[in-house]
């Protein structure tokens, strides 16, 4: 086995090496004077199983290109077999046209990966679970939930807990950790006025004088989230919380959050901490290593991934 990370987010590669005990490849990914990307591979691969971890994050089209090219060069030096790891899947959120004339990105991406010559795709909480549909090469598309209930049960210790889909399209994903932890379920029913500004509209459970734990797969302007935050206090709730998989927080997102009624965000190293986040009293961080690790591990041995949820 062999594992190779890029620049998205070392330490998360790091931490699966160590899982794993399997040190990191020794590779050159580096960009000449025109931000061309070069990869060169430092160790022989001929005929190796090869796991590419890369997080398709801010600046996405850079990350993307490093992930296509280090499939590229892995493909010429022979490798038996190259799984693209993907603990944040990028462009995910352009899963269908939403009008005329506009792309469906996340399939574009798929077909890109598949052409620069990967043989299976891992990833982490898709955005949409169709996305896995778009690929004509195995993929595997690993939940967060088990890492994040574990954290919920030794962080919530009373009995009044009430998960909260901050949308309709995320009751899944709520039902799901509602379920694992034996809270109730509550629904936000929102108006999308326009791309990236949200209003929220109505509360749907009973949230009055509970401890509220919003749940998502994806942060970005935190504005749903924050406004999600407001409507619960309104409505009554003694706490929100917030546990959301990626973190991707750009713009001003992190300073919205630092002064939104949420007691604290909790997202996964999927996405590298940018600095804001690091020193934020708001915002924390855990770790899916084990669980990507593990991942790993049971691709490499040809063990069932499923398994891990049962």
């Amino acid at each position: 086995m062999k594992i190779i990370a890029g620049n998205s987010n070392r330490p998360l590669s790091e931490a699966i090496s160590a899982y794993l005990g399997v040190p990191l490849t020794k590779a050159s990914i580096r960009r000449f004077s025109d931000m061309e990307v070069f990869v060169e591979i430092m160790e022989n691969v001929r005929g190796e199983d090869v796991f590419v971890v890369q997080s398709t994050s801010y600046p996405a089209n850079d990350n993307l290109m490093e992930l296509l090219i280090t499939i590229d060069a892995l493909k010429r030096g022979s490798a038996k077999r190259i799984t693209a790891v993907l603990p944040y899947y990028g462009y995910a959120r352009q899963d269908r046209k939403t009008g005329g004339r506009t792309p469906i990105t996340a399939k574009l991406v798929a077909n890109l990966i598949t052409s620069a010559g990967a043989d299976r795709v891992l990833t982490l909480d898709l955005h949409a679970g169709q996305i896995q549909g778009f690929f004509d090469i195995p993929t595997d598309n690993l939940i967060a939930s088990p890492t994040m209930t574990l954290h919920m049960k030794e962080r919530f210790k009373d009995d009044n807990l009430v998960m909260v889909s901050p949308d309709v399209g995320g009751v899944v994903r709520a039902r799901a950790i509602a379920k694992r932890v034996g809270a109730d379920l509550a629904i936000i029913d929102k108006r999308r006025e326009k791309a990236g500004v949200s209003e929220v509209m109505n509360v749907i459970g009973n949230v009055d004088g509970k401890t509220c734990v919003l749940i998502d797969d994806i942060v970005d302007s935190a504005g749903t989230l924050c406004n999600a935050a407001v409507a619960l206090k309104e409505n009554g709730a003694k706490e929100v919380d917030a546990y959301v998989v990626h973190g991707v927080l750009s713009g001003g997102a992190v300073a919205r959050v630092a002064d939104s009624p949420l007691e604290k965000l909790v997202i996964t190293d999927s996405i590298g901490a940018t600095e804001a986040v690091r020193v934020s009293d708001s915002i924390e961080q855990i770790s899916v290593a084990p669980l990507m690790g593990e991942a790993i591990k049971r691709i490499y041995e040809e063990r069932s991934i499923s398994a891990l949820f049962k």
